[in-house]
């Protein structure tokens, strides 16, 4: 009877190198995800738990009963929608804008691209700072609409001009940021394209509808998804100028959420809305996916 080969050691090693591989991978990534765990799945869970729960630990909808009943709420989900109907597609139209603009041949190209990402290296709270002396109502804005004979107007106190006021800071910073995205797209667009549509007559509106819109509908795309739910989750420049205010004009659900959670210790209203807002944030970005072609 025959005895059977020996079975080479090269598998045992590659396995062993393998597993090396995997360890040292392993513990390169076990920061991330001891901070992905301890800082967002572990209060998502507490946060969901804590919405659908009474102060007894029984399961309860009574959260979310008290929250649709309560005109704080509904009035900041009311505000929060119109915000985001108004930010985005004014952020990514001036976005757009600015990246065709800036990618064509003009003279000191490199500056103003500097200057359009200028507010991007500037924290969030030090622009509302900035801008809310901007905003004062003898303060620069109004100085120089003065000069220009026109009426002063009163930005953060009123509430027919509060929330477009948080639009235009929150423009400010945001619009850099999501141009360079645009930017990149439009440089992956072949130049032969270009070329060809002048030797062809069309002009430069042709060449946007025609070319650029389609070459770009990936990076456009997660602008659009990115910039949703970035305004969905807005909450220093509210908190910092107006807390909300004037007559719950600026609340948005941001707000709601901070105020019921560290000023009024509601953590049930807190956790409920939170899993309102996600929820909303999913909605419409699934329908955003499900709508806009270029899915591809």
């Amino acid at each position: 009877m025959t005895q059977a080969p020996p079975r080479p050691r090269g598998g045992r090693s590659r396995n062993r190198a393998r597993l090396r591989t995997l360890g040292t991978a392993g513990l390169f990534l076990l920061p991330a995800l001891t901070g992905l765990v301890f800082l967002r799945l572990v209060p998502s869970v507490e946060a969901v738990t804590s919405a659908v729960t009474n102060r007894l630990g029984e399961f309860s909808l009574t959260n979310f009963t008290y929250l649709f009943g309560d005109p704080a709420f509904l009035g900041s989900l009311k505000v929060t929608l119109l915000f985001s109907l108004v930010i985005n597609p004014f952020q990514i139209a001036v976005a757009l804008f600015l990246a065709v603009l800036l990618t064509r041949h003009i003279p000191l190209v490199g500056l103003w691209r500097t200057l359009v990402l200028l507010p991007i290296a500037i924290p969030q709270t030090v622009s509302a700072i900035v801008w809310g002396v901007l905003f004062r109502p003898d303060g620069p804005l109004n100085g120089l609409l003065g000069t220009l004979g026109i009426p002063a107007v009163p930005w953060l106190v009123s509430p027919d001009t509060a929330l477009m006021s948080i639009v235009i800071l929150c423009s400010w910073v945001g619009v850099g940021y999501w141009m360079t995205f645009l930017v990149a797209g439009i440089h992956e667009i072949p130049r032969s394209l270009y070329e060809a549509s002048d030797l062809d007559g069309a002009g430069g509106w042709k060449q946007f509808v025609h070319i650029t819109l389609p070459g770009i509908r990936r990076p456009l795309l997660f602008v659009l998804v990115a910039d949703t739910v970035a305004n969905f989750l807005v909450f220093a420049p509210v908190r910092i100028l107006t807390q909300g205010g004037p007559e719950g004009s600026t609340n948005l659900i941001m707000n709601f959420i901070f105020e019921r959670a560290y000023t009024l210790a509601d953590t049930g209203s807190s956790a409920a809305a939170t899993v309102v807002l996600v929820s909303i944030v999913i909605v419409v970005v699934a329908a955003q996916f499900r709508l806009l072609p270029g899915r591809d």
